[in-house]
Formats: structure tokens, C-alpha cells, sequence
């Protein structure tokens, strides 16, 4: 777990204010303030939250003084169905903190996403109409489910030439999902370098993908 001073030199790299913080990791102000004066010991739940908040930004701590950005190339991982969920929000979140609002994505199974969402999905599709996002969602042709039609564009891809690993490209991130039989897996890669590959890749297959009947 963090310690104030980790978490005051987190905020000063990354150019955070208390209120930044707060808002990223779900507390108050006040209570950042008072744990960084000293005047409130947090328990391990809020420094959970601390912590997630800052290793969201590519920030990790090193023994009990040591912190750094974590370079480029980084992967976060989440495994299981139970953290699809948590996926889902570390996408939402990192749209909400940039001015690129584009999200691409090939060998969709729209069917799979909402199966692990499960109760979150609506939520998901919600805020993310909110948010204004532009989608563009490559599915396999004869594929009629077009579960967020409001804020994407779809085409087809013929079943020959889809694949069962989703990529899924937002902003410097690139994931890679694997649905599998009872589980899902997803990885997501931290470099802008990986991210404009991908990018180049998707408007090649999408130039010669078939517009769907949505």
C-alpha cells in the first residue's frame, strides 16, 4: 500500500490536484486532504482505492518510498469472467480522460460481451453514449446483433476471415480478448506504438468489410 508521501509525489507526476485524485479513485477531497496532513489513518479499503487509481495512470510504487511511471509496452491483465467487468470500466475511464473518443473494433461477438457483463452491460452502454464515443465494431457477416447501434457503426466480415480473438483499440490501448468456452481473458497493451499498428490494420479490414443491414 501506498504511503503519503508515495502518494503525494504520485499526484505531482502525473499532475494531479487532490481533487483529481479523489475523483479518479471514488472518495472526497476532504479525505485526501486529511490523509495526506496526517489527521486521518486510512484503512486498507481506501488505499485500495488509491492505489487502483494510480496504477490506472501507469503509476507504480516501489518498496515504501520508490514510485515511477510504468513504461511503455505494459500490460494489464484481467482474467476471468468476474473482471470483465472491470475491463469494461478501465475502458470507460481512460475515454473519459481523452480528447480521442474513437474506439475500434474487429472480430466482435456482441453476444459474448453482454453474456460477461452481464448486469453491468446496460450500465456500460449507458454511460458510454454519454461520454459521445464513436465506435466502429466489426462483426461476423449474418451477425444481426447490433446491441450499441446508438453510438456505433457496424460492418460485416466474412466468416472465412473472422477470428475468435476481439481487438478492441482505444486511445494509446490496445486489448486483446479471448472468449473462451467458460472464461474470458483480456490483455491490454499500454503503447501508442502497438495501438497505431493495430489502427492501421483495422481500416485495411474495414475498407473491404460489407456495410450490414442495421
Amino acid at each position: 500500500m501506498p504511503t503519503i508521501e508515495q502518494i503525494r509525489a504520485a499526484r505531482a507526476l502525473l499532475g494531479w490536484n487532490q481533487h483529481d485524485l479523489a475523483k479518479k479513485a471514488d472518495l472526497s477531497q476532504t479525505g485526501i486532504a486529511r490523509i495526506e496532513n496526517g489527521t486521518n489513518q486510512p484503512n486498507s479499503k481506501t488505499l485500495t482505492k488509491i492505489e487502483s487509481a494510480f496504477d490506472k495512470a501507469g503509476i507504480e510504487f516501489i518498496d515504501k518510498t520508490g514510485l515511477r511511471k510504468r513504461p511503455e509496452g505494459n500490460v494489464v491483465t484481467f482474467a476471468g469472467g468476474s473482471q470483465f467487468a472491470e475491463f469494461l470500466n478501465y475502458v470507460y475511464e481512460t475515454l473519459a480522460t481523452t480528447s480521442d473518443k474513437t474506439v475500434l473494433a474487429n472480430n466482435v461477438n456482441e453476444s459474448a460481451f453482454i453474456e460477461w457483463a452481464g448486469d453491468y452491460a446496460q450500465t456500460h452502454l449507458e454511460r458510454m453514449s454519454q461520454l459521445r464515443v464513436s465506435y466502429k465494431i466489426i462483426i461476423e457477416e449474418g451477425d444481426q446483433n447490433f446491441v450499441a447501434a446508438q453510438y456505433a457503426e457496424y460492418r460485416w466480415l466474412d466468416p472465412e476471415s473472422f477470428s475468435s480473438i476481439c481487438y478492441y483499440v482505444f486511445a494509446d490501448h490496445t486489448a486483446l480478448i479471448n472468449f473462451e468456452d467458460n472464461d474470458v481473458y483480456v490483455y491490454v497493451i499500454e503503447s501508442p506504438a502497438i495501438a497505431a499498428f493495430y489502427k492501421n490494420e483495422f481500416d485495411k479490414i474495414w475498407k473491404i468489410s460489407k456495410t450490414t443491414t442495421n
